[in-house]
């Protein structure tokens, strides 16, 4: 831990050129006390960095001196390209490394160029999950998932109370969801982590198919599930602003297909989830669209326009 610690303080000095105490004190989570000891034991090991009195002073290397400690081993080299998404990487369990990689890495940059990494956080930021969305805890499956992705390891693992052994190929962050890849007898199949009970880490590793692409499964994965909820097709015969507001009112799956069967009087085939769906994507065109088929939709929508009718037929009472 404290030599963890060491090589994380001579990188940040290589790094920024200089810094106070407590400048070092709040990088490393420490109390400047700890800071002023590490420092000691530097310069005891032979390490040129000294304190620079006064106003404005704080701790330096000499001016030439190189550590040969940036190289990035592979653990570190992996989480750094996860380093755009915080939140993944600390539900991951994966901060700790990516913050000693970006050191690394930000300590082998030129003098001219070590404050890229701050000027780049400062101007852009991903946060992954939906609005609205409850910042729950990670699940606790995830944590024991993430090693076994990286180490290339089965798991034996309970899912929605059903044991399996699984080969995890990857993990998927959706929405502010998690999602696992997993391999179950020769079958790639997709496990929403947080349905995961008790999950134990094999000591076993597995080959896997060099010929694999995480994203592309999971971008036609993803489509053919939503494809498949589109279960239920209705008719609408829509006006000149109700065509214009389709791509804003049907399901993006559903657009493509849609703007295809669009006739010339307005006619168009709607693929949706249900008719409960479709009467509210209906109430989004209010008198922009005419429910041709189904007969049920048709009368839902005919109930609805009649009530908000009677709704309006007077001024509010408070204002009569």
């Amino acid at each position: 831990m404290r030599a963890a610690r060491l090589m994380s303080l001579v990188l940040l000095l290589q790094g920024r050129g200089g810094m106070t105490a407590a400048e070092l004190a709040k990088e490393l989570e420490v109390s400047e006390r700890t800071v002023h000891r590490d420092v000691l034991a530097l310069s005891e090991a032979g390490v040129p960095v000294y304190a620079d009195r006064g106003r404005g002073g704080g701790y330096r290397l000499l001016d030439g001196y190189r550590t040969r400690l940036t190289g990035l081993d592979r653990a570190e080299a992996e989480a750094l390209f996860l380093s755009g998404v915080p939140a993944a990487l600390r539900e991951m369990g994966l901060q700790d490394i990516a913050a000693t990689a970006r050191l690394k890495a930000a300590a082998a940059l030129s003098p001219a160029l070590r404050d890229a990494p701050a000027t780049a956080a400062q101007r852009f930021h991903l946060d992954a999950p939906g609005w609205f969305a409850a910042d729950d805890p990670p699940p606790a499956a995830l944590a024991p998932l993430a090693r076994a992705v990286w180490g290339d390891r089965r798991v034996a693992a309970v899912y929605k109370d059903d044991p399996r052994v699984l080969e995890p190929y990857g993990l998927v962050l959706k929405a502010g969801a998690w999602y696992l890849v997993a391999r179950q007898r020769a079958r790639f199949l997709i496990f929403r982590v947080h349905r995961f009970g008790e999950i134990s880490v094999l000591e076993e590793q597995f080959d896997r198919d060099p010929g694999f692409d995480l994203a592309a499964f999971w971008k036609e994965q993803a489509a053919s599930f939503t494809r498949s909820l589109l279960r239920q097709v209705v008719t609408l015969r829509l006006s000149e602003r109700g065509r214009r507001m389709l791509r804003y009112v049907a399901d993006p799956a559903a657009l493509e297909d849609a703007l295809a069967s669009l006739r010339p009087d307005g006619t168009v085939r709607l693929a949706v989830e249900s008719v409960e769906v479709a009467f509210s994507q209906v109430l989004r065109f209010g008198p922009e669209a005419e429910v041709l088929d189904p007969p049920e939709l048709r009368a839902m929508a005919a109930e609805a326009a009649a009530r908000m009718a009677r709704l309006y037929q007077s001024p509010p009472q408070d204002q009569r």
